[in-house]
């Protein structure tokens, strides 16, 4: 059995990968999912159903549209500006890692930034508070969780401004507020289905506020038109994040998987802190539930715990190279088996090097 910590594309469950590999085969009536029409009225059935079921697992108030794009949320820091970013108008970023960055220089592309706070200078190892977000800002633009360094933000700052957040790595893992947002944006390979599709979820009356023309691929109002088929959308994708959702939902909804996603959270944030041959990168108060970036003290170590690790069928935690060390990434489908398996490694580790000291 492999223990999959992988930072994206993730783990899903079992019974959502045996259910799309039948689809693949058998999705309807001897056609595969990779080759129906999306005009059926098979899959419109399926567009249908999984836009009922972001609503309905995130509680989206009326006057939202839910959309299922492509491009991944790398396109997002293009449309966000493209489509609210006004002439002469200033957008506000808060720069807390490096997608973060990545967005605010799409958006210098479009119109003026300001960046209201950044914690580059520490090597993003927390999240910028006590900031300030000027009141004529078009929008403050966000990231909740920054999957390279793993710090979190829980709660939407308090502004008049309207808010966009990049929720790419957290969306769907705990509950939120979704009024408190003008828009959200997600890549769904973390926590809703495969690579491929991007999820939207807009607050209409924001929209077409500004004179740009926008071309057509890029401006929301025409996929919200065109119910999510302004062209051919990511079939296989949507597919898969529908299974998902409905594996959400059978399992009681997003309040019930954040009460596992803490669980996991706080079992390997206790053994980190508890194990002298490890420890945290991170402001404790910042740390992400979904994204666990750890070291070694003695960085000569890390090779050999990584190889015995991967004896133990645990992969995917070697972290990202601006950081080094460890990150174990626990998304939703993540059992917490699996946590305990990396936990017992740590143990494991620790109790070998006592013996050779």
């Amino acid at each position: 059995m492999k223990h999959n910590f992988g930072a994206g594309p993730c783990i899903l469950p079992q019974e959502v990968f045996k259910q799309a590999a039948q689809a693949v085969l058998d999705f309807n009536d001897g056609l595969s999912i990779l080759e129906i029409s999306h005009r059926t009225t098979e899959f419109e059935a399926v567009v249908a159903e999984a836009e009922k079921l972001v609503k309905e697992l995130l509680n989206v108030p009326s006057g939202y549209s839910v959309l299922f794009l492509q491009g991944g949320a790398s396109l997002q820091f293009a449309m966000v500006p493209m489509n609210l970013l006004g002439d002469g108008q200033t957008a506000s970023y808060l720069d807390s890692g490096v997608w973060a960055t990545k967005a605010l220089k799409e958006a210098k592309f479009v119109g003026n930034v300001n960046v209201v706070a950044s914690s580059k200078d520490a090597n993003y190892t927390f999240i910028p508070k006590d900031f300030e977000i000027p009141a004529d800002s078009a929008y403050f633009h966000y990231t909740s969780n920054n999957t390279i360094y793993g710090t979190e933000l829980f709660e939407a700052p308090k502004t008049s401004v309207p808010i966009v957040c990049d929720m790419s790595s957290d969306i769907m893992s705990r509950v939120i507020d979704v009024s408190q947002f003008d828009l959200i944006y997600a890549g769904a390979q973390k926590n809703v289905g495969p690579a491929g599709l991007t999820i939207v979820i807009v607050k209409d009356e924001i929209l077409g506020k500004i004179d740009r023309k926008i071309p057509s691929m890029l401006n929301y109002q025409s996929h919200i038109d065109n119910g999510s088929m302004y062209n051919t959308p990511p079939v296989f994708s949507i597919y898969v994040a529908l299974l998902n959702l409905r594996w959400l939902k059978s399992k009681g909804g997003v309040a019930e998987i954040e009460k596992e996603n803490k669980q996991k959270a706080e079992a390997l944030y206790r053994e980190i802190d508890r194990n002298p041959l490890f420890k945290g990168t991170c402001a404790v108060e910042d740390r992400s539930k979904m994204n666990i970036c750890f070291v070694m003290e003695n960085a000569e170590l890390e090779k050999p715990f990584l190889k015995l690790a991967e004896e133990q069928g645990i992969v995917g935690i070697k972290g990202h190279r601006s950081v080094g060390g460890f990150r174990a990434s626990i998304y939703n489908a993540l059992p917490i088996t699996s946590v305990h398996a990396l936990i017992e490694a740590m143990q494991s580790f620790e109790e070998n090097q006592a013996k050779a000291n």
